[in-house]
């Protein structure tokens, strides 16, 4: 699956954004009071924007010279969120919260769909 790495999918489905990067390439951060912006090791670069029950991500991923960007509305416990990359891939999807589980559906232009459950105990699948 081409689409933006998982860790700045699930952003949009978790009420403070959080990084979910593996231990061995931690990113750095930088925040304000509207703008997360982080970079890895990599080079792989993403920032989220908040305003209001909207934010905004954008990314660039160094692997695959991919920028994207993802709009995200939140209206209560339901997130919906699309997104383009440079390369012509869509996406659009959702996030619903339930108590501590959040429903995370996407599909994207190239056919792929996926749908992910976290949980703040056991993790995702």
């Amino acid at each position: 699956m081409k689409l933006p790495c998982l860790a700045a999918l699930l952003l949009a489905a978790l009420p403070v954004p959080l990084l979910a990067m593996p231990r061995t390439d931690l990113a750095l951060c930088t925040r304000s009071a509207t703008l997360l912006a982080c970079q890895d090791s990599k080079g792989n670069y993403y920032s989220v924007r908040t305003e209001g029950s909207s934010f905004y991500l954008r990314g660039y991923e160094v692997a695959s010279k991919r920028l994207w960007a993802q709009t995200n509305s939140r209206y209560g416990a339901l997130t919906f969120f699309t997104g383009l990359a440079s390369d012509g891939e869509a996406w659009v999807g959702y996030s619903r919260r339930i108590g501590w589980t959040t429903i995370n559906r996407v599909s994207s232009s190239s056919g792929q769909r996926f749908n992910l459950h976290c949980s703040l105990i056991g993790g995702c699948r």
